[in-house]
């Protein structure tokens, strides 16, 4: 019996303390003792992680098998138990195995930087958000990504992370989108692989979620997704393989929902056919926080570890083994997954040692890679020549910054992936919203000083963009007017509409009617739509750009930096354009008409009681519109530069892969860096969408300079899945590949046949 659970029914609170400090005594004293285990064969560094895995087992007792099962308990998630006393606050914790060298687990929150810290009286630098980072197309800056959130996790004592998300943006409405990596499979699956090895390149334990098409957050706990196995795989299940197969993750966390009728927790297909099987992971599955429904059924279906407590994975399995209901294999499996992982990633033998976060080192991060996330999406022409941006300090007087509390701070996205920021909240007393649940939270980096600091001599004035008239009336006495407009989204909730929330989009157009030389400035984490973009002179898309985020969108609006980043996600006119045009919730708990009596029934006892059929199949994101033929208000991979590329010369040669080589010439006048798309058509008779993004080189030229590019397309990314075969297959035909840079201007064509 656990010991919180034995404390409930002890005569009094007194005599409840007295058995809790008899029963700790010899928990305290392992946990206190560190036995000398280097010289244990497990400990030989120069074993396989798998070897070592194997000899530490053969040392363990069943009780000690299960407690690396299970978490500990989390604050606000049910009772901690009572052998959490060493946790680190985080939002998991597993008890280690002393005797044996097994140290804890210490699991943090981390998408797009620690969680809990100010919490904890620590510092946490706020990278980018996920999407931001994608929009970046670098693979060096996904690394260097990860490996600041590593080192930070490190410092404050953690040992495994909680970030890697990468569900495909099927529902861009969906709250969690600003913590994924867009809509394209190799895209997003390229970046998360970099993220995660960086991060467990600094050994902590990384871990890819949400698996899988966990692509909305309304009703995640009660929806079942309905999806054909060949639209999975090239979609949803592709991100997330080419994720496991570049970076060797440690960890997966599968979902909340069910697909195709059974919980992605005890799901056999996904986490033992596909994962463990067909991809030959290594490493273990853990469950979303309260993701766990079962006991025999998920462990038989591939679940490693429940998280946060132990309802399934702890007492009640010990006696299904001793009953014969799991077998001792399972949980043998489960266990040397774990340690391996945990020998695998290193933090067996370098544990993480409490020191002080380099600020300054994550500062400079943070801006360098907002810098290269921050898409230009209009630069208007000026009368005189030239264009709206970047901006002449030197001709500047008068500056009207308007809107989104862009005097105090930037905008974050909440939920689990809430970082706190330094002395709380920008527009909260000091020390308020650090860790508030689904708060609305501005870090403290004030474009609006930025602004100021940038161009001294000029007067920059700023309106909170409330009245209307008001902002207007400071817009028109301004050279420039820059409009904050921002778009929350958080854990827990889908937006919805993409428009923007508040009169924003009233905001802009009124400002922009007073000033022809308006500038928007989005925060945001999904696409929003632009009623209002004809009318502006310039839009630039900021996403939630982190800890320094004003200094980077004034270095992007100054010109200090050329922008290069590329939108990861199309942004639609309207949701009518969308594959769904409603948002699928779950059913109103209203017993009126039309509403389902027993739905909320259903939930309770863990039913599916409601369904999401995703009829668009293979279809998501660019290629819906491609097929549908549907206009755009911005298309995937899309951005402006202050500089301009042509591409000329498109050679093709086929042999095991597809090579492909262009010029790519900067025809502007100051370096830039462009990001050069590769799309593929496949022959008819692969039943696929119009194109697909198959590869990409981000090129840095200067003034004038012409490179030629090459780039290898790995056979993989033009296969289909063969459902009858249960594999890829690559067609024999013809395929065409388009180069350029965006989804839709491809200026170089050539096709090869593929025998």
């Amino acid at each position: 019996m656990k010991l919180h659970r034995y404390l409930l029914r002890t005569p009094s609170p007194a005599a409840g303390i007295a058995i809790l400090m008899v029963a700790l005594l010899p928990a305290y004293a392992q946990q206190g003792s560190e036995p000398n285990t280097r010289s244990a064969p497990w400990m030989n560094r120069s074993l396989s992680p798998d070897d070592r895995a194997a000899l530490v087992m053969k040392e363990m007792t069943l009780d000690e098998k299960i407690s690396l099962l299970h978490g500990t308990g989390m604050v606000g998630l049910g009772p901690m138990s009572p052998l959490a006393v060493k946790s680190n606050g985080g939002a998991g914790y597993v008890v280690g195995i002393p005797r044996l060298g097994i140290p804890d687990i210490q699991i943090s929150d981390a998408a797009y930087g620690v969680r809990n810290s100010g919490e904890n009286g620590r510092y946490s630098t706020a990278l980018p958000n996920n999407l931001a980072s994608a929009a970046s197309w670098d693979l060096d800056a996904a690394y260097e990504y990860g490996a600041l959130i590593g080192r930070e996790l490190r410092a404050q004592g953690y040992n495994m992370s909680l970030g890697g998300g990468v569900n495909l943006a099927r529902e861009p409405r969906n709250g969690r989108t600003f913590e994924y990596l867009g809509e394209d499979p190799v895209l997003a699956g390229k970046m998360v692989s970099q993220v995660m090895r960086g991060e467990q390149a600094q050994h902590v334990i990384g871990d890819i979620k949400h698996y899988a098409v966990n692509d909305q957050e309304s009703g995640r706990n009660a929806v079942n997704v309905n999806i054909d196995k060949r639209s999975m795989r090239e979609s949803d299940l592709l991100a997330f393989e080419i994720g496991l197969r570049e970076s060797n993750i440690a960890a997966v966390m599968c979902s909340y929902n069910r697909v195709n009728g059974d919980f992605a927790c005890e799901n056999k297909y996904l986490l033992t056919d596909v994962l463990k099987k067909d991809w030959n992971f290594k490493g273990f599955v853990l469950s979303d926080w309260q993701g766990t429904h079962s006991v025999a059924k998920a462990s038989a279906a591939g679940l490693d570890h429940e998280e946060p407590g132990e309802i399934f994975y702890g007492e009640a399995t010990k006696k299904a083994v001793e009953s014969g209901t799991v077998p001792m294999a399972e949980v043998d499996d489960h266990v040397r997954r774990i340690l391996r992982s945990m020998f695998a990633t290193g933090v067996i033998d370098d544990p993480p040692r409490k020191s002080v976060v380099d600020v300054e080192g994550g500062f400079e991060v943070a801006q360098k890679i907002a810098e290269q996330s921050i898409v230009l999406l209009k630069n208007e022409a000026l009368k005189n020549g030239g264009a709206q941006l970047p901006l002449d300090a030197s001709k500047l007087r008068t500056i009207a910054v308007i809107g989104a509390h862009a005097d105090v701070g930037m905008l974050s996205g909440g939920g689990s992936a809430q970082v706190d920021p330094p002395g709380g909240n920008a527009i909260a007393p000091p020390g308020e919203g650090r860790t508030t649940w689904q708060a609305h939270i501005w870090f403290p980096t004030s474009p609006l000083k930025a602004i100021r600091a940038r161009v001294p001599g000029a007067k920059v004035q700023y309106d909170p963009g409330m009245d209307l008239s008001s902002a207007a009336a400071l817009a028109k006495t301004a050279d420039v007017a820059i409009v904050f407009a921002e778009q929350w989204e958080a854990e827990g909730m889908d937006l919805e509409s993409l428009s923007l929330p508040n009169r924003q989009n009233d905001l802009i157009a009124k400002v922009a009617d007073a000033n022809p030389h308006t500038i928007v400035v989005l925060e945001n984490g999904s696409p929003v739509t632009m009623p209002w973009a004809g009318q502006v002179a310039g839009i630039v898309e900021a996403w939630y750009p982190g800890s320094r985020g004003a200094d980077a969108v004034t270095s992007v609006l100054f010109g200090d930096v050329n922008p290069s980043a590329k939108l990861p996600i199309t942004f639609p006119k309207s949701d009518a354009d969308l594959p769904h045009p409603a948002l699928v919730k779950p059913p109103e708990k209203s017993t009126t008409e039309g509403g389902d009596p027993d739905a909320w029934k259903k939930i309770a006892k863990g039913l599916p009681a409601f369904q999401v059929t995703y009829d668009e199949g293979l279809k998501v994101g660019y290629k819906w519109y491609d097929a549908e033929r549907s206009d755009v208000l911005f298309p995937f991979g899309y951005g402006l530069s202050y500089a301009s590329y042509s591409y000329s010369d498109l050679k093709a040669t086929s042999g095991k892969s597809v090579r492909l080589s262009f010029h790519l010439m900067n025809t502007g006048a100051r370096a830039g860096a462009e990001i050069a798309e590769v799309y593929a058509v496949l022959p008819a008779s692969a039943g696929e969408p119009p194109k697909r993004l198959v590869g990409w080189s981000k090129v840095k030229l200067d003034p004038g300079e012409s490179k030629e590019v090459t780039i290898e397309i790995d056979p993989w990314y033009l296969s289909i899945f063969n459902v009858d075969r249960d594999a890829w297959q690559l067609l024999p035909g013809e395929y065409t590949f388009l180069v350029g840079g965006s989804s839709r201007d491809l200026p170089l064509k050539e096709s090869v046949d593929l025998k």
